[in-house]
């Protein structure tokens, strides 16, 4: 097992992966910037660096300070969570080129279901199920018209290298199709560094359901079950599940099944997780993209499927056996992730501020991974994910009540956040339901 580990990333998922690495009696390292110093990752890790100033790119985004930590600190292997340096291959390149453990997928796993194109058509020739669109980038307005004309309206319109609910946008005809192939072009150019854009089919009524993978030291892949995602504000996901209400075994055997092969046509080693969206009226889905890393919502599996996924990447990194048979994984209860943000409940705008109050709930199937507590500042310069509320129970039932309570006992004040739209969610009939899809957000509002 590795001995050493830096964490290259901050807040709650940070704090969540010292908490492992510490259980398995591995040195547990932290990075932070100059705005992180007090949060409670920083106090927790065996030891910590300070890496740079607020601003990402100086700091959890700088590829050489956070080397230079690790090799002033005798790490021995680099876990970067999600975002920042997690999806990017030539960093993962230079952390096994240092001689480095790199705990995710390999490079060129991340390069190749990196740029959306790309992982389409790998999907299409390795048999998953992908929704009617472009096999190379539209080169230009024209070429997207054309593609456009011949999927049919409304189309996504959507960033190759883009990721994270970013770089899309929907055009219901040829007029709002030429005002979004500028927008997100432009909008590519300046976040990735990639202006391609491919046009999609688009689905004014889908679900968003993913399926968690993981590639073992032996070279198989195995599916840890799906996850529910369909909660969502602009395209990014507020509320996951698991098991999905609307997936029945049939379905789950085809998607789990879809997400496998998906898996192994880029040998795939270490956590990753297949979105697709479901068609709720034919039951038939498709393969959205890949992300070779953590999800932010791997507890709910963790609780259904019983394992620590940060521990079983760790022993894939490390060439050991998982921690569970691979031909017995059985699904048991039902789990609930609700992402706490620093944003108002209303229009979801960022919302940060002193932290004057912080009370957690607690109780029977109650977790909550936090990255903040009482005293902290949430600043600006980060993502406004506050904590995660994460409940499990017997049935989904069970679950929805004690998820009621958890929110109306969770005490957060200071900076705005959206504890009351989960306590609004979680009476709504559509959502109790188990019966919604991704617009259920814009019908609420």
């Amino acid at each position: 097992m590795i001995e050493s580990l830096l964490v290259a990333n901050r807040g709650e998922i940070a704090r969540r992966i010292i908490r492992t690495a510490k259980r398995l009696g591995i040195r547990a390292i932290a990075v932070y910037s100059e705005a992180d110093a007090d949060l409670p990752f920083v106090a927790e890790a065996d030891e910590a660096a300070l890496i740079g100033p607020p601003n990402p790119a100086q700091s959890y985004r700088n590829a050489e300070a956070i080397l230079a930590a690790a090799k002033s600190t005798g790490a021995q292997a680099i876990h970067p969570g999600y975002g920042f340096l997690s999806e990017n291959a030539e960093f993962a390149r230079t952390v096994e080129s240092s001689g480095l453990i790199w705990v995710g997928p390999d490079a060129d796993a991340i390069t190749a279901m990196g740029d959306k194109i790309n992982a389409r058509n790998l999907m299409a020739a390795a048999g998953v199920p992908v929704a009617p669109g472009t096999t190379d980038p539209a080169a230009d307005l024209d070429a997207a018209v054309t593609a456009a004309a011949g999927i049919g309206y409304p189309v996504m319109v959507k960033a190759a290298a883009g990721g994270g609910g970013m770089g899309m946008g929907v055009a219901v005809d040829e007029a709002a199709l030429r005002t979004e192939y500028d927008k997100v072009r432009a909008f590519a150019e300046r976040m990735f560094g990639d202006g391609s854009v491919l046009i999609e089919r688009y689905f004014p009524r889908v679900r968003h359901v993913e399926v968690q993978i993981l590639g073992l030291a032996d070279g198989r892949v195995v599916a840890l079950g799906e996850r529910e995602c369909s909660v969502q504000r602009r395209n990014q996901k507020l509320v996951e599940e698991s098991p999905s209400p609307a997936v029945s075994p049939e379905l789950r055997s085809r998607l789990l099944a879809a997400a496998v092969r998906a898996g192994e046509a880029v040998s795939y080693r270490n956590a990753g997780t297949v979105e697709c969206l479901l068609d709720p009226e034919t039951n038939e889905f498709f393969f959205l993209e890949m992300n070779t890393r953590l999800q932010v919502e791997h507890p709910v599996t963790e609780y259904v499927y019983g394992v620590d996924l940060v521990e079983e990447q760790l022993r894939v990194a490390s060439g050991l056996a998982p921690t569970f048979d691979p031909d017995a994984l059985t699904p048991s209860g039902h789990a609930i992730e609700l992402r706490i943000n620093a944003e108002d409940p209303k229009r979801f705008l960022p919302g940060p501020g002193v932290i004057r109050t912080w009370v957690e709930p607690t109780g029977e199937g109650v977790r909550v991974d936090s990255g903040y507590t009482e005293g902290n500042t949430v600043t600006p310069f980060y993502d406004s994910l506050l904590a995660k509320l994460i409940i499990s129970g017997a049935t989904r039932d069970e679950v929805l009540e004690r998820a009621k309570a958890a929110v109306a006992a969770f005490q957060i004040e200071g900076p705005k956040n959206n504890v009351p739209f989960f306590a609004e969610l979680l009476t709504n009939e559509e959502f109790l339901s188990g019966a919604y899809d991704t617009g259920i957000v814009s019908r609420m509002r």
